[in-house]
């Protein structure tokens, strides 16, 4: 009878649950610690019970149910996705921050040249008086440009030249000669050819529109960067990473160990699993914050955004004046094209004889002010080096997020692993989803990236491309290719082959895994014995 009984008692040690070290231990800790987490005490065991049924925390010892462990998990998630938030607000601030200081200063610089235009043009006389809302709008156009208007700068300047040319080559023209619609047409066309302005027409439209292009793609480079960040803010983690916050910051609390911190590289893991897809903007983030570096830098390029901007009006006299000095060349040229308009009358002094009178201004003796230089400098120095500090945010985000959670240098032997107090020794994954294929801790599907985020990364490469071309002074609208985007990128596997190995958590396992194991190939075996008559049955017919 020995055998059998001996049987007997095996069976019956395996079939128990075991002893429970310290099974009468108090959970008066963690039930204060779930209410002051809003929870409610319904169903929180006074004492330890037996953890066979949890899925999440190790399986042991604890004070947490099941409900409990679902519970903590959900907050948890939520309580990570508030900090991602919170970090993703602060960087929305300092986006908005940026904007407000260049525009600020753009639009002082604007409105400044703006008012210096009587100054500067007011000896011209008539021309000027006038026609002060010629100049005008072209402040205006250039204004509504900034603002983000569907202008075309190109044509708005060409405009305004031909209409200031209209006004000039009327002005020198007698009283009693009256010009027709056709008669002036005939004049703009010679504009090309005989250059009336000089240089300037062309020398000004080249450097306005790259100063106003590069100012207008530089703030729309700030607005997309904090929208960006907005919407990826607000993407939710996914189920399996609440799982592994969950095992990262309440497990503890279940298993008696609220004051031991989470190792660092575990967290790290953690982060990493769960912030895949949001690192995976981290290329194209980066390169748009260096094409934004430079476009701010070229601000201060010769001829500076300052220079250009305060240079308008002397540009503009510059251009009279050469007018005024070739006036008589330049109608002989137009009569012989156009046709004599009329025989001279006795009107008024004409706009050759004007300029005689008035003392002569040209852009060589413009100056700009050094106090500007100098105000130029800073707001690109300010720019520069706020912009450098958000080049890594989507890689630093997971540390950012340690560096609450982990616990510090000094304890890394003795902080949470995951199953107890003791060192971690998996190796810490790189960035980015591809790199997730072996993360210990955070089981990701590779081939099936978060598709907002990757919507995001096609904002970030159309704003970097518009920024690159603004740097040459061209306007590109991109269109949206959001809607193209396929699931492809980092997270595409070799030949469609994506291996689902994971590597071992722990140098030494649990024993309860070992039990776990066993129990399901008994099981499986089990299941083949069963199916084995039937199978016979199905081939003796």
């Amino acid at each position: 009878m020995r055998p059998p009984l001996l049987l007997c008692a095996v069976v019956c040690l395996c079939a128990a649950p075991g002893p429970v070290a310290g099974a009468d231990r108090s959970c008066s800790d963690l039930r204060q610690f779930y209410t002051g987490k809003g929870f409610t005490l319904a169903g929180v065991p006074q004492t330890e019970i037996s953890g066979e049924h949890l899925r999440m925390c190790p399986q042991g010892p604890t004070c947490c149910t099941s409900t409990m462990e679902e519970s903590l998990a959900g907050l948890t998630a939520q309580e990570t996705e508030g900090l991602i938030r919170e970090a993703g607000r602060s960087l929305q601030a300092a986006f908005n921050a940026l904007y407000r200081s260049f525009d600020t200063y753009f639009t002082e610089l604007h409105g400044r040249s703006e008012r210096s235009l009587q100054e500067v043009l007011s000896p011209l006389g008539p021309l000027y008086s006038q026609n002060t809302r010629l100049y005008g709008d072209l402040y205006a156009d250039l204004r509504q440009y900034y603002r983000g208007s569907a202008l075309n700068l190109d044509e708005n300047l060409s405009d305004f030249w031909a209409r200031l040319l209209e006004r000039t080559f009327k002005t020198s023209t007698p009283t009693d000669v009256t010009l027709s619609e056709d008669y002036f047409e005939c004049v703009a066309k010679q504009q090309e050819t005989l250059r009336p302005f000089g240089d300037v027409p062309r020398d000004m439209k080249v450097k306005v529109i790259r100063a106003f292009v590069t100012a207008r793609s530089f703030v729309q480079g700030l607005l997309v960067s904090a929208d960006v960040v907005k919407k990826v803010s607000q993407v939710s983690l996914g189920p399996e990473c609440s799982k592994a916050l969950m095992k990262l910051v309440y497990c503890p609390h279940c298993r008696g160990l609220a004051s031991v911190k989470p190792c660092s590289n575990y967290c790290s893991n953690v982060m990493k699993g769960c912030l895949a897809n949001q690192a995976d903007l981290d290329p194209e983030w980066q390169n748009l914050i260096d094409t934004m570096i430079q476009v701010a830098s070229s601000f201060s390029t010769e001829p500076s955004l300052d220079v250009v901007l305060t240079s308008i009006p002397a540009r503009i006299y510059e251009a009279v004046h050469y007018l005024q000095e070739n006036m008589d060349t330049f109608t002989a040229k137009v009569y012989q094209t156009c046709g004599t308009p009329g025989e001279p009358g006795t009107g008024s002094p004409t706009l050759h004889e004007q300029k005689r009178k008035s003392s002569s201004l040209t852009a060589l003796e413009y100056k700009p002010s050094p106090t500007a230089g100098l105000r130029l400098e800073m707001q690109v120095s300010d720019l520069s080096s706020k912009l450098r500090e958000m080049r890594q945010y989507w890689v630093q985000l997971p540390v950012a997020l340690c560096s609450k959670l982990a616990a510090g240098g000094n304890n890394q032997d003795k902080c949470w692993n995951g199953i107890t107090k003791a060192r971690y020794l998996p190796e810490v994954m790189g960035d980015g989803l591809a790199n997730q294929i072996n993360n210990p801790e955070v089981e990701l599907d590779i081939t099936k990236p978060d598709m907002t985020i990757r919507q995001q990364i096609m904002q970030l490469k159309i704003m970097s491309n518009k920024l690159k071309n603004a740097l040459d002074g061209n306007d590109v609208d991109f269109q949206d290719a959001s809607d193209d985007i396929s699931g492809s990128g980092s997270g595409m596997c070799v030949g469609g082959q994506c291996p689902r190995s994971r590597p071992g958590l722990y140098a030494y396992p649990p024993d309860n895994n070992r039990v776990t194991g066993a129990a399901t190939s008994q099981t499986d075996i089990c299941s083949l014995l069963l199916m084995l008559p039937l199978t016979i049955l199905l081939l003796q017919r």
